[in-house]
């Protein structure tokens, strides 16, 4: 394994001349990166259909034109962003100033997964650079084609010393984690984080998780079905199911199941045509090896739409599976494919019960006219975040931070949550010396008295 010590050192050199925290030069670097995107568009789309065969149309909008939209959120709100603000002092510091300064850690690395590999390396380089870091990305190399282009374009604009983009396997994410660094950022499965967090823990870096899970989507009796239906066909097969926001599972109310699945069924038609793989703009499956693990899945239960696959074109097509339990296969970990299982359920609170019995997860998605269900569901399962009446849709927005919690993940990001999760904040009282209060000190006459005063 190599040594990137020498690496992280001039990174670290460099952030330690203070280039990084003028505000000038952090916005300069995100109309750069933002000019860099926009100039080479054909060539990400075309590296993403390599990859992954994405359409050009889920290309644009998955992974380059979300990107330009949070770097202009970014742009717009850094200055204000990373000015020191005042807070309130307390009545006992009667006299002083509270200010909180955002500061950035230093040496950041960004491990970025396969899934989406241009999108979720650049969000947080995006926030990285906002909050003043230098980075070091490591893509995905199940993505060679996104990965190879993100490095060239990378190091023909940003000096390495600044912004660095290592390929390699996951010995390469070992010898990363090996050094000592100021940030780790990580986007992945839940098996890899824990050993990212693990290896953290030995210099007691901090880290931002953003992992997965199994996300319910609910459809409640009241729900508008047809919508319901297109939304969730959506949300489910957009880059053939591998999103960790993706709606793992349906928990469906008996009252309305079958006409639900009706319309599931002509939503997917309406989306993918009659034959998703046969028109070649359905995204694959990122390798052989989870390939074969998602095909086993299409045993279980009875298959309710879809169940063919091409193991020549990596190709699976969007599936519904039906009469599932929690006891299949294809319910004991995160799917991250194209194949929806369908659960059903008479009373809310059992089927609230079920899905908390098990690990948070990253998102939930509850589809009712019902007000009193949604706060119901709400109030009861804890998850990272989610949609009434939609799915995926809120990662569009630089106003919702985006994360997981427990086993989902730590930390969130995203517009301003992408500046806070790469900042430490400083906290500081600037004290007056135009006087001094006598009780703070033990030798003051009645100095306990006068302290009961302000503190009760």
């Amino acid at each position: 394994m190599e040594n990137y010590a020498d690496l992280i050192q001039k990174q670290r050199n460099f952030f330690t001349q203070g280039k990084t925290k003028d505000v000038t030069f952090r916005i300069e670097a995100l109309r750069k990166l933002r000019s860099i995107i926009k100039q080479h568009e054909q060539e990400l789309m075309d590296a993403l259909k390599a990859d992954l065969n994405k359409s050009e149309f889920d290309a644009y909008l998955t992974e380059i034109g979300i990107l330009l939209e949070e770097i202009r959120f970014t742009i717009k709100h850094l200055k204000k962003w990373a000015k020191p603000r005042k807070v309130k002092s307390s009545l006992a510091q009667i006299g002083s100033k509270s200010y909180i300064y955002p500061e950035a850690y230093g040496v950041a690395l960004i491990i970025a997964p396969w899934n989406y590999p241009f999108q979720l390396a650049i969000a947080p380089l995006i926030g990285a650079i906002a909050a003043g870091n230098c980075a070091i990305l490591k893509p995905s190399e199940l993505t060679p084609q996104t990965s190879a282009l993100l490095s060239k374009l990378i190091s023909s604009h940003f000096p390495e010393e600044y912004i660095s983009v290592v390929e390699g396997d996951a010995e390469t994410s070992t010898a990363l984690l090996n050094e000592k660094l100021d940030y780790i950022f990580f986007t992945g499965s839940v098996p890899v984080g824990k050993i990212i967090m693990e290896a953290a823990s030995k210099n007691l870096t901090p880290v931002t998780l953003e992992l997965g899970g199994k996300s319910p989507c609910i459809v409640h009796e009241d729900a508008n079905l047809k919508l319901a239906a297109k939304r969730i066909a959506w949300g489910k097969y957009i880059n053939s199911g591998q999103t960790c926001v993706a709606p793992d599972y349906l928990y469906v109310h008996s009252r309305v199941k079958g006409e639900f699945l009706k319309e599931l069924k002509q939503a997917i038609h309406e989306l993918y045509g009659e034959n998703p793989i046969a028109s070649g703009q359905f995204t694959r499956i990122v390798s052989e090896k989870h390939f074969s693990r998602l095909t086993k899945f299409l045993t279980n239960g009875t298959t309710i739409h879809g169940g063919s696959h091409d193991l020549s074109a990596l190709s699976i097509e969007p599936t519904v599976l039906g009469n599932i339990t929690w006891n299949d296969e294809v319910m004991q970990d995160e799917i991250f494919g194209p194949i929806l299982p369908v659960l059903e359920y008479d009373v809310l609170s059992k089927m609230i019960g079920e899905v908390t019995a098990r690990p948070k997860p990253l998102a939930l998605y509850i589809f009712t006219e019902s007000e009193g269900v949604q706060s119901q569901i709400l109030s009861s399962i804890s998850f990272g975040g989610g949609c009434i009446n939609d799915t995926v849709y809120h990662l569009s927005s630089p106003y919702l931070p985006f994360g997981g919690v427990g086993e989902s993940g730590i930390g969130a990001y995203h517009g301003k949550g992408s500046f806070d999760v790469f900042s430490h904040e400083k906290s500081i009282l600037k004290q007056t010396t135009r006087f001094d209060l006598p009780f703070r000190y033990p030798t003051t006459k009645d100095a306990l008295k006068k302290v009961k005063l302000f503190i009760k």
